[in-house]
């Protein structure tokens, strides 16, 4: 049969993920309950679930801020190797013009 169309990729506040944990975290209604009422994927709420829980350090893992910080070391660590892989080259270039 036809495939079905991928949903553009959305971004919610710390604010709205906060709401939902709180809603799961009540015991009201499931994960998927919530879910499926906000038009949200299972997948999703369970891991900002998961993820509340180990800010909360109720679970094991990295936490939100601990992420980040990881985030921004790796872009700085890709940025720092590719401007050593640029001044390699330059240095080449010019031990070869010099010659």
């Amino acid at each position: 049969m036809g495939k079905k169309k991928a949903r553009p990729r959305r971004s919610f506040t710390p604010e709205f993920k906060a709401e939902i944990v709180e809603l799961c975290r009540r015991g009201d209604r499931s994960v998927g309950q919530v879910a499926k009422d906000f038009e949200l994927t299972e997948t999703a709420v369970r891991d900002w679930v998961r993820q509340a829980q180990v800010d909360a350090g109720e679970r094991d893992g990295l936490t939100s801020s601990e992420r980040e910080e990881l985030a921004a070391l790796r872009r700085e660590n890709r940025r720092l190797r590719e401007d050593v892989d640029i001044l390699k080259r330059a240095t080449a270039f010019f031990a070869t013009e010099t010659r």
